[in-house]
């Protein structure tokens, strides 16, 4: 069994796709839904779920022993960033060294780094006139928006697009591909023994 930890900022709706679509996995659970925000939604997802959930200030979250002590009790094999928007610290890294997952909404390497999330990534895909947009799903590195790409998938940007009607587009590559990228890439780091054979 592997066990994925969640950290989300917001209003989760892709961490409550993950959840639903791993619910009931023999092979995947979610053990932990991790926020820095007292008032995400995603802590009232886990609640529902009845997933324990853990909300962070700096302090804490920069300290290794804290967070790699949670991240231990619970178990958690992966972790996967839906919407978290602090920089994870080397020592996250180190220790979870490719097993950091994150999605990005745009096609990497245009439209990344630091403060680009949310509605400022689709005004810039505007404002450059690029005719298509899309997700990135890649691993973490000590950078925003940095590390290996595991999967892209495009959208057209019309020309009557607004920041809100391109994001809608480009969410629903998000719900669509998010979990199942997830899946394959545990199934494929199992083979090379990145988990563990927790599979087996």
């Amino acid at each position: 069994m592997v066990h994925i930890a969640v950290f989300a900022s917001g209003a989760g709706t892709n961490a409550r796709k993950i959840l639903t679509y791993f619910e009931g996995s023999p092979e995947v659970q979610i053990g932990l839904i991790v926020t820095n925000r007292k008032d995400a939604l995603v802590l009232r997802t886990a609640e529902e779920k009845g997933i324990p959930a853990l909300l962070l200030d700096r302090s804490s979250f920069y300290d290794s022993k804290t967070i790699l002590g949670v991240l231990g009790k619970h178990s958690i094999d992966l972790i996967v960033l839906a919407g978290f928007l602090w920089l994870i610290p080397a020592y996250l890294v180190k220790n979870y060294n490719r097993r950091i997952v994150n999605i990005h909404p745009a096609l990497l390497p245009k439209h990344g780094g630091k403060g680009m999330y949310g509605h400022h990534v689709h005004e810039a895909v505007l404002e450059e006139g690029d005719k298509e947009s899309g997700i990135t799903i890649h691993l973490i590195d000590e950078h925003y928006d940095r590390g290996q790409i595991l999967f892209q998938a495009k959208c057209p940007v019309e020309a009557t697009d607004t920041p809100e009607t391109l994001a809608q587009r480009v969410q629903q590559l998000e719900h669509l591909y998010y979990a199942q990228i997830i899946e394959q890439y545990i199934k494929e780091g199992n083979a090379s023994a990145l988990f563990k054979n927790q599979l087996s």
